[in-house]
């Protein structure tokens, strides 16, 4: 075991989702600049649909923001996307987008506090696949997490892809979207939480200690955790695989992610 230091402790389609509590019904927005608005603040975006006439440099500039928002991007005939619409106004572009109330990361601490427990949150370091994420969001919420971090760029927000591939989970499991994941890792740090990533070149499972205040980080599909974030973290975590040729390197990330929170789980009990 490795031995811690730190003590525990829209009136209208085409404008701009307002936030409400909970889950809400996917909204379709469309126009040029209310989808870029959309896609560049962080908001969840589950779909981008583009017209099959838009200009190739204007597609190519809103299918570079899609996939940097973790959207889907598609492309629809014209006459498709005035239908969805409702006019011929959409300017070649529509995004479907999920309208939650994202809560903070402190709101997660304080969750924590409230049910006097430490804390055990779970942070997915550019999950792209809306599935993984809502799978990921159902296992932190039966195995007793405070709370969820996502980024607000490079990875998937919650969509309704998400809120229906989590089972529901997504609407009760707080779902905080932050600018800076590494930077969020240095706040937990600094509240005397034990920061762990997922990753194949950690520590076995059974080695390592992930009791008392302690925060998960799941990386990308394919790509793992980046390299800051992978610095930042305390230590870094691997399952074992059985022996032979599989030819299959990895768990999935919801996979991985579901055994290291029952992990967590069991040994918090």
């Amino acid at each position: 075991m490795e031995n811690k230091k730190r003590a525990e402790l829209p009136e209208r389609a085409n404008k701009k989702p307002a936030e409400d509590h909970g889950s809400q019904p996917d909204t379709l927005v469309w126009g040029k600049n209310p989808v870029t608005e959309l896609l560049k603040n962080g908001a969840g975006v589950d779909t981008l649909l583009l017209a099959d006439s838009m200009e190739p440099r204007a597609a190519g500039y809103f299918t570079a923001l899609g996939k940097q928002a973790g959207a889907v991007v598609k492309r629809v005939p014209a006459g498709k996307l005035q239908k969805l619409c409702g006019t011929a106004d959409h300017q070649g572009v529509a995004a479907w987008a999920a309208r939650i109330q994202y809560a903070s990361v402190e709101d997660l601490l304080a969750a924590a506090r409230e049910r006097g427990e430490p804390p055990f949150l779970v942070l997915c370091d550019g999950v792209e696949d809306p599935h993984n994420l809502g799978a990921i969001l159902r296992s932190a919420l039966l195995c007793g997490a405070h709370g969820v971090i996502i980024p607000r760029r490079g990875g998937v927000g919650v969509t309704g892809t998400v809120m229906k591939a989590s089972a529901g989970a997504a609407a009760r499991v707080p779902v905080a979207r932050v600018a800076n994941l590494a930077q969020t890792i240095r706040q937990l740090k600094e509240n005397n939480i034990f920061v762990y990533c997922a990753d194949l070149g950690g520590e076995p499972l059974e080695r390592t200690d992930l009791s008392g205040p302690v925060a998960l980080v799941l990386g990308s599909e394919g790509a793992g955790p980046g390299a800051l974030v992978r610095k930042l973290c305390d230590g870094a975590v691997t399952l074992a695989m059985a022996g032979g040729e599989t030819g299959v390197d990895s768990y999935n990330v919801s996979v991985a992610a579901g055994i290291l929170m029952y992990s967590i789980m069991q040994r918090r009990k």
